[in-house]
């Protein structure tokens, strides 16, 4: 079958040839592809910087998809950590880790959202007891997921919305998908601060320097320190590691947790997913595609991409 093959963590993936793998497993099944994003999850598995990378090469990129069984059922699924990605003609599926679709789905669509949406879905679902009402920063929602994050936060029941990020384009489209109120990174801390003070929640897809200045400056501005503010890490654009001033952890009763794998369990995971493929379906949340011949991976793969914009590889 054809494939997308990385047999260097040096070089984008090539338009190849592999065997067509067979189901040995009691729940495996052999679909055909029809969708896979090109999320950021699959750019550092192919490049061998994730932090479940191991040094097995050659591999199959993607770790989501759209695929059809044998039988013509239409399936969202989540791949293992695994050699054999979704970037191919077919892939193994196991349906413990696949979801039934509406045969009108969008596989686009769907490879296109389910990945970066799952992040703030989880998050708020499985990460917090989250409320009806509660006042959420999403820290990075000028990229995908983070456009997602104000989308599904409203979607969920946030009172209000502050969206916070660097492009000021993107800053611009986020109040009519959601945000009560933006605010830019490239400003100084104090206006951050002046219009987060107490929020409930906070999305973080940047960590590094952006949220140690967040850190305090919305402990700094805080009315109540003794309201809870939870923290949610998801992504770390900015940087892996950030200094938090013990200070910060004294003076208001901050939780800091990650929303990952590992932190939420599988199982989980794939209960939520019915629920978020069908909001997708409905076209409750704005998604912006472009479809991509799997074919031309290997030109594609390193190519700009407008922000808010994922691309879908299609065999």
């Amino acid at each position: 079958m054809r494939a997308a093959v990385v047999s260097s963590f040096d070089h984008p993936p090539r338009y190849g040839t592999i065997p067509t793998p067979e189901p040995t497993g009691e729940h495996e099944i052999l679909v055909d592809v029809l969708a896979s994003g090109l999320h950021p999850r699959v750019r550092s598995a192919a490049n061998g910087t994730h932090y479940t990378s191991t040094d097995e090469l050659p591999l199959i990129p993607g770790i989501d998809g759209v695929g059809r069984t044998p039988t013509g059922e239409l399936l969202y699924f989540v791949l293992p950590e695994t050699s054999l990605g979704a970037m191919a003609e077919h892939t193994l599926v196991d349906r413990r880790r696949s979801v039934p679709l509406p045969l009108d789905s969008d596989p686009a669509a769907i490879a296109a959202g389910m990945n970066p949406g799952m992040s703030s879905w989880i998050a708020l679902r499985r990460r917090i007891d989250f409320e009806p009402g509660q006042r959420v920063l999403v820290l990075g929602a000028t990229g995908n997921a983070g456009q997602l994050a104000v989308q599904i936060a409203r979607h969920l029941g946030a009172g209000h919305v502050v969206a916070a990020g660097r492009d000021p384009e993107r800053l611009a489209t986020l109040p009519g998908l959601g945000a009560d109120v933006t605010v830019s990174l490239a400003d100084d801390d104090e206006a951050l601060g002046a219009v987060a003070e107490d929020v409930d929640v906070v999305i973080d897809y940047l960590w590094g320097a952006p949220a140690e200045r967040a850190i305090t400056a919305l402990i700094t501005h805080r009315t109540d320190r003794g309201r809870s503010l939870d923290w949610i890490q998801i992504g770390s654009v900015a940087g892996p590691i950030a200094a938090i001033p013990s200070a910060a952890l004294r003076a208001a009763n901050l939780r800091i947790m990650g929303s990952g794998q590992g932190s939420v369990t599988t199982s989980a995971i794939v209960s939520e997913l019915p629920a978020l493929a069908a909001e997708i379906t409905a076209g409750t949340l704005t998604i912006n595609t472009t479809s991509v011949p799997l074919s031309d991976i290997e030109a594609t793969w390193d190519e700009p991409v407008a922000a808010g914009t994922r691309i879908v590889f299609t065999p």
